[in-house]
């Protein structure tokens, strides 16, 4: 426990102190913040001006409604890991571009091998672009996918669903799933139990 905390520590002074095409034009860098022991992982797109402004992941608009659908279900923001595809804010919240997000891919591969969450839930359109590329969020949303070993659970960005009443029910909906999926998964990889199913989606 002592190694990992010490290991996440060196993780977030590196994010902090990196430099990258986004490092300029931004406040500051913004690592993941949360529970490294959650068995959930929440990736989003990249920092806007709150976080830009206070170093931490979704604590804007975006990160209260998060917080409402966290609570919808009986968790907090404590319980679990919540992180970017990008830690540096794009210039006026425009989309990462590729090149950016490939700079930045090595801070959040080494966040999920650090963390080996059992399940990844993935907010928007950009962090299911860079998980699973082929698949469209229109068409997958509130299901769960399998790559590998990994399992992903994909609905939309928080920041969408404030400036539309349907996909905030939608995204309230989807993340009634989650704790349900963890028991799932939880059965699967058990000893008695089978191994997970090949199937692309489990709901």
């Amino acid at each position: 426990m002592a190694d990992k905390q010490q290991e996440f520590v060196q993780l977030v002074g590196e994010i902090k102190a990196h430099h990258c095409s986004l490092r300029a034009g931004c406040l500051q860098a913004v690592p993941g913040d949360g529970n490294i022991d959650s068995p959930v992982v929440f990736i989003g797109e990249g920092p806007g001006k709150v976080e830009d402004e206070l170093g931490r992941p979704f604590v804007g608009p975006a990160g209260k409604l998060l917080e409402e659908a966290l609570s919808g279900i009986g968790w907090s923001r404590s319980d679990v890991y919540i992180t970017n595809v990008v830690k540096c804010r794009p210039p006026e919240n425009r989309d990462p571009l590729p090149a950016e997000v490939e700079e930045h891919k090595p801070f959040l591969e080494r966040e999920l091998a650090l963390i080996k969450p059992k399940l990844i839930v993935l907010l928007g359109r950009h962090a299911l672009h860079w998980f699973l590329p082929a698949e469209k969020i229109s068409q997958i949303r509130g299901t769960a996918k399998r790559r590998g070993e990994q399992v992903f659970f994909i609905t939309y960005h928080p920041a969408a669903a404030l400036y539309d009443p349907k996909l905030k029910t939608t995204l309230m909906s989807d993340f009634k799933k989650i704790p349900t999926l963890l028991v799932t998964l939880d059965q699967l990889s058990s000893p008695v139990s089978p191994p997970l199913p090949s199937q692309p989606s489990i709901f």
